[in-house]
């Protein structure tokens, strides 16, 4: 008997390209990844619990999840005749929080985006500027807000100058890496083609520097929130951070940790919600 050519001879198993994976996998593995986290807060929640009960330190130190829950619905609520934390309550609190960090982070960001272009663009201009940003970047929050407590008094205005100014430096300084990144073979073949030099910066420049200047506005929101609480030292209430501040002279620790809590599941939301935005404005970043 003949053998049969090479070309008929069937493939060994080793030779076949692995197909896509079974839905099912795909499923435990969506699955998996919703429940780590999941997994790893019922951890904390049960450590927290054996650590307020072995009696280690006191309530007042460690008070128990139970006691947290507590202060939160009563923080939240209308409760024996009070109304959430000094009359206002717990998301009151944090929506005029995030007012504050909105219009504060904002005007950093704006003037941070704008500067970073000057100085990644214009010589000069960094060679002026650079150094005044690194030595804002290195200072924190509250080396000057007495300061601008002084000149700008005790309301609105040194609450968001400062989120302005801790968000500044992160976003000039990592749009100003990206823009001096940009190949300059793309920015010759743009002249070669004609564009003008607002041409090149709008065309070129920008949507090379996109992915870190959205990165470093991740950067400034999360300097805005660690200093939120900075920012309302004086005059904080109401406000997330002034509430746990106030609580904090009382030692009150449930309402401070609900106070950390919420900023913190607030943080976690809204840096969701920016990375969505990058991963919509820039959807090559990490492709090759």
């Amino acid at each position: 008997m003949s053998t049969p050519p090479a070309s008929l001879t069937p493939a060994a198993p080793a030779d076949v390209p692995p197909g896509p994976r079974a839905p099912g996998r795909r499923a435990w593995a969506r699955a998996r990844r919703a429940a780590l986290p999941f997994g790893s807060l019922l951890v904390f929640l049960a450590l927290w619990q054996l650590l307020a009960a072995s009696g280690t330190w006191s309530e007042t130190l460690v008070p128990p999840p139970a006691k947290v829950w507590d202060a939160f619905v009563a923080i939240s609520t209308t409760h024996d005749g009070m109304r959430g934390y000094n009359g206002t309550t717990l998301v009151e609190h944090l929506g005029i929080s995030l007012r504050r960090i909105a219009l504060g982070a904002g005007i950093g960001i704006a003037a941070g985006v704008v500067f970073g272009l000057l100085m990644g663009t214009v010589g000069w201009v960094r060679s002026l500027f650079e150094p005044w940003i690194t030595f804002l970047r290195t200072l924190p929050p509250l080396a000057y807000f007495s300061l601008l407590v002084i000149w700008l008094g005790i309301d609105e205005e040194p609450k968001v100058t400062l989120l302005a100014v801790a968000a500044f430096p992160p976003v000039a300084v990592s749009t100003t890496t990206a823009v001096t990144a940009v190949p300059t073979s793309l920015i010759e073949a743009a002249r070669a083609l004609g564009a003008s030099r607002w041409g090149v910066v709008r065309d070129v420049v920008v949507p090379s520097a996109l992915p870190e200047t959205l990165t470093g506005v991740r950067l400034a929101v999360g300097v805005a929130y660690s200093s939120l609480v900075a920012a309302e030292l004086v005059n904080g209430l109401p406000g997330i951070g002034g509430m746990v501040k106030d609580a904090a002279n009382y030692n009150n620790t449930p309402v401070v940790l609900v106070g950390i809590i919420a900023i913190g599941v607030s943080g976690l939301i809204i840096d969701g919600l920016l990375l969505r935005l990058e991963r919509v404005a820039v959807p090559w970043r990490g492709r090759a």
